[in-house]
């Protein structure tokens, strides 16, 4: 991964060099790793105009969770352990030669900003943007592999709950034990807050585990996904508990599988992101249920478990081939219940198959 970690490095290079910037400087985490091949706590990276540099305010313990440096590149750490990186990187960059530097204003306080500004008052600040996020939207097929190896476990980990006793457990028991499960799989850990919802706390959208007890005739609604050597996935996928499923329960799971099966269908190179999202979000208003559906349909995942694109009913822009995303529409009813099916799938070509899934688990209504 050496080699792809400097070619990453030299088009960014090459995109601040056009923009008119000698350096470049990059603090968000998920960026450090994508262009350095690990982000130590507090690390980041200087690109020019000399060497790159990735500085870090204390020695790289190794740790698994943070990836592991480029071992092609120079690593300081800085003399004082209270050092700001960022301020050192400034200074480091004037003493280079350079005139200006780009940054991540994104991601930088007001008060670092300022606190480079002195430390070098002759560079130029200028905004890097969203340069480095934008570069990490299309991935390759070792980021992809890595994302189907996290689909795997975060399948394994949901297969085998499904086939444990739920009724009487609390919605939190289920949560950790799903990202224990995860870890005993090879994940490097949740790649987010697991959720776990039963019965009328299905009907919320964003529900966080409670102590409430898994009761007979409820819905089940699960959404977790792996973290594994940084990359992340998502899967959503909602059951019956102990009997046959209700008329009602049958009809609203119906109904959110065919929106599914839409926006995964959309899924092509070329495909504007809003086309995707109206594809799934169509159906669910047809139905009467547009006024309290999701902000989005989906959004990229990698790195990070929210990423671009945005599939939503106002972004700009068309996907790419090789690009992972989820789709996951759901309808909740305050007070009743609700579903929601979800899926990470990476955008290809209809020669190659068109998309790719890679969360496997069953989309059957099934009653456990």
């Amino acid at each position: 991964m050496s080699e792809v970690h400097a070619v990453r490095r030299g088009l960014l290079r090459d995109r601040c060099a056009a923009a008119g910037s000698a350096a470049a400087l990059v603090s968000r985490p998920a960026n450090v790793r994508y262009l350095a091949g690990g982000a130590p706590p507090g690390a980041v990276l200087l690109l020019g105009p000399g060497e790159d540099v990735l500085l870090c305010p204390r020695a790289p313990a190794g740790e698994s969770g943070h990836g592991r440096p480029d071992e092609a590149l120079r690593v300081d750490v800085l003399p004082v352990p209270d050092g700001d990186p960022v301020v050192a990187a400034a200074g480091l960059a004037a003493a280079s030669g350079a005139d200006s530097l780009a940054v991540e204003e994104h991601d930088l306080t007001v008060a670092r900003h300022r606190a480079m500004g002195k430390a070098a008052p002759r560079l130029r600040l200028a905004d890097l943007g969203f340069t480095v996020e934008q570069q990490r939207i299309v991935k390759d097929e070792e980021e992809i592999g890595c994302l189907r190896i996290a689909a795997e476990i975060t399948d394994q980990a949901l297969g085998e709950l499904l086939e444990s006793i739920l009724v009487g457990r609390t919605e939190r028991h289920l949560a950790l034990e799903l990202e224990r499960r995860l870890v005993d799989h090879g994940a490097d850990g949740p790649a987010f807050a697991t959720s776990v919802a039963t019965g009328p706390n299905s009907g919320q959208g964003r529900h966080r585990p409670s102590d409430r007890r898994v009761e007979e005739g409820d819905f089940l609604s699960v959404r977790l996904g792996a973290n594994y050597h940084g990359y992340r996935c998502e899967i959503g996928r909602t059951f019956v508990i102990g009997t046959a499923p209700a008329q009602w329960q049958i009809e609203l799971y119906d109904l959110v599988f065919a929106a599914q099966r839409g926006g995964r269908e959309a899924l092509a190179p070329g495909a504007a992101y809003r086309d995707v999202d109206r594809a799934a979000r169509h159906p669910l208003e047809l139905a009467g249920y547009g006024e309290g559906l999701q902000p989005r349909t989906g959004h990229g995942v990698g790195l990070e478990i929210e990423e671009d694109p945005q599939l939503a009913p106002t972004a700009m822009g068309k996907l790419d081939a090789c690009v992972p995303v989820t789709v996951e529409p759901g309808v909740h009813l305050p007070g009743r219940g609700g579903v929601r099916i979800d899926d990470t799938l990476v955008v290809r070509p209809e020669a190659d198959g068109g998309p790719e899934l890679l969360t496997m688990t069953t989309k059957e209504l099934l009653a456990l």
